[in-house]
């Protein structure tokens, strides 16, 4: 199981994943733009307005209530980086060997929410690699993703990712 790696980026704790997706660039950044396909796998509904400067609104997430945030770096189809609540979260992707390689990194608000965090976006990567081979997708918050929860999440503490924040429902 990719459990991400914990890390450090511009002074702040991270949780990295690194996924590669067999099919075109342009397919993972509609997957991460289009409102429609994002609903699919991102734990909250999601629009984006890509510019620098954009306003990105949040709704949806039982386990966090509505918000905005603001598009940090956009350059389609390779770099999309916007911020929700205090974390800060990047989507780079590069074309790989026919296939599409995507790094997604949350630079976090505080160190104690990196393994509560990495179970869930594990969980959301799954669903995007679901949506992108073209399977049917339940979503993060399903009856199964939610089992699915609590094993990532001690599987991230024994990997020595740092834990302590409260966790949902």
């Amino acid at each position: 199981m990719d459990v991400g790696t914990f890390l450090e980026v511009d002074g702040r704790p991270a949780v990295r994943f690194v996924r590669t997706y067999r099919c075109p660039v342009d397919e993972v950044w509609s997957a991460i733009t289009d409102p429609d396909r994002l609903g699919r796998w991102f734990p909250s509904s999601v629009t984006i307005e890509l510019r620098v400067g954009g306003a990105v609104s949040f709704s949806g997430d039982p386990n966090v209530g509505p918000g905005t945030g603001r598009v940090l770096a956009v350059a389609p189809p390779r770099q999309l980086a916007f911020s929700w609540g205090g974390d800060e979260l990047r989507f780079d992707v590069e074309p790989l060997d026919g296939s599409t390689q995507l790094t997604f990194t949350d630079v976090l608000e505080e160190q104690n929410v990196a393994a509560r965090n990495a179970a869930g976006w594990t969980v959301c990567l799954d669903e995007l690699g679901r949506l992108l081979s073209g399977e049917d997708t339940d979503g993060p918050h399903s009856v199964a993703n939610t089992a699915r929860f609590q094993p990532l999440y001690e599987a991230h503490i024994a990997a020595g990712v740092p834990f302590g924040a409260d966790l949902p429902g």
